[in-house]
């Protein structure tokens, strides 16, 4: 299972020289099976650089899942060029999030007078799987979803293949229970093990002072959360729109700090959206 990230900021992205490092591309990670499957997860500003590079692999055959529906996480969506050649495939996993269908919420971002070209006008071939409340396969991996304790609801995954598992918990608020969210408790037994682990990491102590109940996770609530877990490898995720590359780093250190004074087998970093890795 490869997996690559194309875009780790939360909320709106950002550019300039003090994010270079880590990037400013929203929520948008890819990853294949073992028989070369391609499933997108998200649809964030990080999906463009991605469609590009699969156009010059002349790869246009994809499953999309999604996490939840805000902005932040769809806003890339109309500028997949995949999207624009009747040769490419698509189908899209819906889930109880979605309201009505996932269709109707992907589509919203194409409409007018928001955007210039209809949803309906794309040529790709774009077919629907209407239910993943279970788990369910795509190719050789086992995807099981679980509730996010985020604002309007979302999924949580953990992606399973050949014994080697992803667990991606993207806005998730570890320590305020949203409706249709879980407690702590459920998403520690879900990660447990896990060989790498990512989840929403973009709050300080001193940020939730003012952002509690917005639907994000302290960094140290989800480090907690890694550790009890026992997972290998710790990637902090959905990094805030005003975090640069140097308070990341200083939140990395302060996590290994933790790490080693615990005494803790675990590899802690803040997943950029260059981030590849194979499990």
């Amino acid at each position: 299972m490869l997996i690559r990230c194309w875009g780790s900021r939360g909320s709106i992205p950002v550019s300039g020289q003090e994010y270079l490092k880590y990037g400013g591309d929203t929520t948008c990670l890819e990853l294949r099976t073992k028989n070369d499957t391609i499933i997108i997860i998200d649809a964030g500003s990080g999906i463009r650089r991605l469609g590009n590079q699969l156009l010059k692999e002349e790869r246009l055959d994809y499953k999309m899942i999604f996490t939840h529906a805000h902005w932040d996480h769809l806003l890339g969506f109309p500028f997949f060029k995949p999207l624009y050649t009747s040769q490419a495939k698509l189908v899209m996993y819906g889930c109880p999030f979605v309201q009505t269908s996932v269709r109707e919420m992907i589509s919203r971002v194409m409409t007018s007078p928001n955007f210039p070209v209809n949803y309906d006008d794309l040529k790709a071939d774009i077919q629907y799987q209407s239910d993943c409340e279970d788990a369910f396969t795509i190719d050789t991996v086992t995807v099981n979803p679980i509730s996010l304790s985020h604002p309007n609801g979302g999924n949580g995954y953990r992606f399973t293949e050949d014994g080697k598992s992803l667990v991606f918990l993207t806005d998730n608020e570890l320590t305020f229970r949203h409706p249709g969210g879980l407690d702590y408790c459920d998403y520690l037994e879900f990660s447990k093990g896990a060989d790498l682990f990512i989840h929403d990491a973009e709050f300080t102590d001193e940020d939730y002072e003012q952002t509690e109940t917005w639907g994000h996770s302290r960094y140290r609530d989800a480090l907690r959360l890694a550790m009890e877990a026992g997972v290998k490898q710790f990637g902090l995720f959905h990094h805030n729109q005003d975090r640069n590359d140097e308070s990341l780093d200083g939140i990395v250190s302060d996590c290994r700090r933790i790490i080693a004074k615990s005494e803790a087998k675990l590899d802690c970093f803040a997943v950029s959206q260059y981030f590849s890795i194979k499990l």
